[in-house]
């Protein structure tokens, strides 16, 4: 009833303001179109004097409220167009390993990008891995490098926010990092093999340095040969030893030159630790840096006695080359030979050799090798606790 109401008042209300113009002298176009106004509203005047339908009223639009028609599309067609994807970004990750399967700490990897600059880099984790975060989706391209290694690359695709674990990449060692890789290797294998060898003492006690338990051991490097002898040398039971063989000589007279007391002990323990010194570096440390030779006796352990006998006697005037191959052992004889050449220097005159008795005294030498050799075949390894393990040696 209040739409029905509203229609009629508003009807009058216009018929009214037709009448005022009319009224005014208003024109006939301005009444003629008061009465086609008019003629339109005749339908409203009767529908709002019609009862309301039985529904549930609505309720009046507030005062001021207009309503708003939903605009017409714009003409230009972008309308119909679909509006492109987001490209989120992702994550590019993955392992670098050598050729044992082991990951290679440090490794540089470069994230290459043809629409970006400049690169992205990272070093590769204790493990071998590397990420790259907030990577824009496309083409990319991974380029390895590491110190000793070829320089290794991937390609491949990232899709907009996947997170890409590449397959495990493994790198290749450079052809010209061969070589220094094993020689670095066996040095430190024959450092390892010399700490063991520093360990061994007859007793417990009396130094043993010069005998190898591993028949394959690792040459020696010319540093390491000094080292020995340097160790063997400076050891408290050489000086030891040194002051026994000093004090015997003194008490049998021997170099009669150097008279007797304090003064001549002196002498006697010097001319002594010299002989020990000249021999032990140049037939141990010198000539086999220069001649290649190794200067240790290498245990055998097997086969029957006189086989072992044998090998120790001969021992004496062979050894074992850096090449791992027998040969003739230049540096103990003409060690043997310089150390008695030298020994006239300090020596009393009436004392010292002449070039027959130096050869005479090599001679000597080689047999007390070769009884010293075959007491460490048979005897000194028992004597010598915590050797290490070995294999049969072969001459």
């Amino acid at each position: 009833m209040a739409q029905g109401l509203g229609g009629k008042l508003y009807t009058v209300n216009l018929a009214r303001k037709i009448t005022a113009d009319r009224a005014l002298g208003g024109s006939t176009r301005t009444s003629a179109l008061g009465v086609v106004g008019f003629l339109c509203l005749c339908p409203g005047i009767l529908l709002g004097s019609l009862p309301a339908r039985a529904q549930s009223p609505q309720p009046p639009l507030p005062p001021g409220t207009e309503t708003v028609l939903p605009s017409a599309p714009d003409n230009d067609g972008t309308a119909g167009q679909q509006q492109p994807a987001e490209r989120l970004p992702g994550i590019i990750s993955g392992t670098i390993v050598d050729q044992d399967g082991s990951g290679v700490v440090g490794a540089r990897v470069t994230l290459v990008r043809e629409e970006q600059s400049p690169n992205q880099e990272v070093l590769t984790s204790d493990d071998g891995q590397f990420s790259f975060a907030n990577v824009a989706p496309g083409a990319f391209q991974l380029t390895i490098t590491a110190a000793g290694f070829a320089t290794q690359g991937f390609s491949g695709t990232l899709r907009s926010g996947e997170r890409n674990s590449v397959p495990q990449i493994t790198l290749m060692v450079a052809a010209n990092f061969t070589e220094v890789r094993v020689e670095f290797s066996t040095i430190e294998l024959a450092q390892e093999q010399l700490k063991d060898q520093e360990k061994q003492r007859v007793f417990g006690v009396i130094p043993n340095f010069y005998v190898s338990y591993v028949s394959n051991a690792a040459p020696l490097s010319p540093k390491q040969k000094f080292q020995l002898a340097w160790k063997s040398t400076v050891d408290p039971v050489t000086f030891g030893v040194t002051g026994v063989v000093a004090g015997v000589e003194q008490a049998t007279n021997q170099f009669g030159g150097y008279g007797q007391g304090a003064q001549g002990y002196a002498k006697r323990y010097g001319a002594s630790y010299a002989d020990v010194v000249t021999g032990t570096f140049i037939g141990g440390a010198i000539l086999p840096s220069l001649l290649k030779q190794d200067p240790r006796y290498f245990y055998k352990g097997t086969g029957t006695a006189r086989s072992r006998v044998l090998y120790a006697v001969a021992n004496s005037v062979i050894c074992k080359g850096d090449n791992g191959h027998w040969q003739p052992n230049y540096s103990g004889l003409l060690g043997s030979l310089a150390s008695g050449g030298i020994s006239n220097l300090y020596y009393p005159p009436n004392d010292r050799s002449g070039v027959s008795l130096t050869f005479e005294n090599m001679l000597i030498g080689i047999g007390e090798t070769a009884a010293v050799n075959l007491l460490q075949e048979f005897v000194m390894r028992k004597l010598t606790p915590n050797v290490p393990n070995y294999q049969p040696a072969t001459p």
